[in-house]
């Protein structure tokens, strides 16, 4: 999958803004995200962390779970904004892979440079996906 260079972007400011709203009082690891479906409509998400942590919700999983809620069913790209470049997590990796191991992901560090530009598949060989339950 490749992106325009408006889509990339726009891709970015999103994840960047994204990042500035999260609610990451424990870690201080601030995250935000903003994915492409295929049908050219862009969700963004946050990280808002939980004194209970187990229930803290990942900033690529709430742009996930707001595109399926709205109905979106493949995701062409995503770009992950921290302050390091760092990547999607494994529970982010495989509800990611739900949606197409194609999708491109791109984490940023806060200064907007491109640490990591891979593959879904890439980042999760092997993945556990619905062909599996077939």
């Amino acid at each position: 999958m490749s992106l325009s260079s408006e889509d990339r972007q726009k891709l970015v400011v999103l994840a960047v803004n994204a990042r500035q709203k999260a609610y990451a009082p424990y870690s201080h690891y601030s995250v935000g995200a903003a994915l492409l479906t295929r049908a050219g409509l862009i969700y963004t998400g946050c990280n808002v962390e939980n004194a209970a942590y187990p229930t803290t919700m990942c900033a690529e999983r709430v742009a996930v779970f707001t595109a399926v809620a709205q109905g979106q069913r493949v995701i062409d790209a995503i770009v992950v904004a921290t302050s390091n470049g760092g990547s999607p997590c494994g529970s982010c990796r495989q509800v990611l892979a739900e949606f197409g191991l194609d999708t491109l992901v791109i984490c940023i560090d806060e200064s907007g440079k491109v640490v990591i530009e891979t593959d879904l598949r890439s980042l999760l060989p092997g993945a556990f996906t619905p062909l599996d339950l077939a």
